[in-house]
């Protein structure tokens, strides 16, 4: 080997290093005192061993001002590149903490963006690291120029691949926009923070007091905002709920999920789901027990646990096929749908429309819920967001009612006449305008307020009312139910209907977007 090449490989090297060294050992050592774990110690987890093939190793930043000529760490702060999963070809980047804060500048946002295009050219997810004190002052404008080029890629690629971000650290101002466009948010605990404006402002402006981690932690997103849809404990953790979320979801919208080999038996029945529904119509019982009696294993990925739990949303495979699921949770609220739970079932309803994801639904719903801050907080909009989405969604769509199904909000739960592919009933199910007590006494007011024994007579005609209402046989008689089936046949059945489905093509008129409720 010549002596000019070996210094130009001895240079590579040294380069290399350097790039791969990033703020160097003093600040990766903060960072793990801080318990996280540095961007390439993340890339290397969450990729298939020696997968990963970074783009943009030796970029640096342009700024020439504030004495940042004086320091131009190769990547400027930013990770990028592609990589697999399980196999699967995917998009990372990651925010380096320890150069420059992982601050965005123009040349890391150049990279991102190339990224990006990349990922939409060929079809591949994306998945996002983020771990950065925001926009890099020095920089000005270009850094906020940097942030809404990468906003426009996230609405472009919204609905065609896949995105995912996990907030493993600070994210604060006009960085929170990314991943709010984005499909799935994974926080993690006590080390992750989302605000737009922070506690100092905020003291500043309004002189509220607040803590980063009430503000924007992991918790105050996972249930009471409803800006993440998970919350985990380490970055290890995160990483792994990561791989887990992505093998339910395609490369992209012109393919299916990935098909698993079923272990478990697809004519299995399971005799506790006969039981399951108390006799006592107000007696709660757990939706999501229901739930893992009938998928694959009792395998299920439950999407914003801790946001409205009134509903569960969330991924499963029945006979080795993924679906989405949503239910209704008689144990919160008695399953009623609000403000909250309306947004987050529509939300993951079209997520599953996008990407080619069927749709089951569990409905135990006794309508929606009552009251003036409900009214006043615009039950009215935030309720039709479930009706559209369930409505303009043309994936496979199966519905069990498993008990109540009143007024509109049987009518949005993915009703037949919203176009449910294949609608069925347990012999519990309940299908009317409300619940007994309160269609009789509209009913019979005057008659119960004139009787000797109003509370006998009002029984009596509670009575009558269940005989004609409190079960499934008059909407079957209409061809509003496909089947009435027992319980324990459920998952059998569910699976036959989602393997008659399975080419389901349906097309909407032409349009450039529905106009949803907003």
């Amino acid at each position: 080997m010549g002596d000019i090449v070996e210094k130009k490989l001895a240079e590579l090297s040294r380069r290399r290093e350097e790039a791969h060294a990033g703020g160097g050992p003093t600040r990766i050592e903060k960072i793990h005192a801080s318990g996280r774990l540095t961007a390439r110690e993340r890339i290397h987890l969450l990729l298939d061993e020696g997968s990963f093939q970074e783009t943009g190793v030796f970029v640096t930043h342009r700024c020439r001002e504030f004495g940042l000529d004086q320091q131009r760490p190769p990547g400027d702060g930013m990770v990028t590149g592609f990589g697999r999963i399980d196999g699967r070809p995917v998009a990372v980047f990651a925010q380096d903490f320890t150069v420059f804060g992982g601050s965005m500048s123009e040349t890391n946002a150049q990279k991102v963006c190339r990224l990006m295009d990349q990922a939409l050219e060929n079809g591949l997810p994306i998945i996002g690291l983020n771990d950065s004190g925001g926009a890099r002052i020095q920089e000005g404008v270009l850094s906020l120029a940097g942030y809404a080029e990468i906003f426009w890629r996230n609405t472009v690629a919204s609905g065609v691949i896949p995105q995912i971000s996990a907030i493993m650290g600070p994210c604060a101002g006009g960085a929170v926009y990314s991943p709010a466009i984005t499909d799935f948010t994974i926080m993690v605990e006590g080390t992750s923070h989302m605000f737009v404006t922070g506690p100092n402002v905020i003291k500043m402006v309004t002189n509220e007091d607040v803590s980063f981690e009430e503000l924007g932690g992991a918790m105050t997103h996972n249930s009471r905002s409803g800006v993440a849809h998970a919350k985990v404990s380490t970055d290890q953790e995160c990483l792994l709920f990561v791989k887990r979320l992505l093998s339910y979801l395609p490369q992209n919208n012109m393919e299916d999920p990935p098909a698993l080999e079923c272990h478990d038996p697809v004519d299995r029945r399971d005799p506790s789901l006969d039981t399951m529904v108390p006799d006592n119509p107000k007696q709660p019982y757990d939706m999501l027990a229901v739930i893992r009696a009938i998928t694959d294993d009792g395998d299920f990925l439950e999407i914003q646990p801790h946001y409205a739990q009134n509903i569960v949303v969330g991924f499963a495979r029945l006979g080795g096929q993924c679906v989405g699921i949503v239910g209704n949770q008689p144990k919160v609220l008695a399953g009623v749908l609000d403000i909250n739970s309306s947004i987050k079932a529509a939300r993951f309803v079209r997520t599953c429309d996008c990407f080619n994801i069927p749709l089951i639904t569990f409905e135990d719903v006794p309508g929606f819920l009552p009251g003036t801050e409900q009214e006043f907080g615009g039950l009215i909009k935030h309720g039709a967001k479930l009706l559209f989405a369930y409505a303009e969604a043309t994936v496979p769509k199966l519905t069990v009612i498993t008990r109540k199904a009143y007024g509109g909000a049987y009518d949005v739960m993915s009703s037949k006449h919203i176009r449910g592919d294949w609608n069925v009933a347990w012999p519990t199910a309940e299908l009317a305008v409300m619940g007994p007590e309160g269609a009789v006494n509209i009913l019979y007011r005057k008659e119960i307020a004139e009787a000797e024994d109003p509370d006998s007579l009002r029984q009596d005609k509670i009575d009558e009312y269940n005989d004609a209402f409190a079960n499934p046989y008059i909407a079957a008689g209409l061809g509003y139910l496909d089947d009435i089936i027992q319980p324990s046949n459920t998952r059998p059945q569910l699976i036959a209907a989602l393997r008659t489905l399975r080419n389901k093509r349906q097309e909407l008129p032409r349009k450039k977007h529905g106009n949803i409720p907003l």
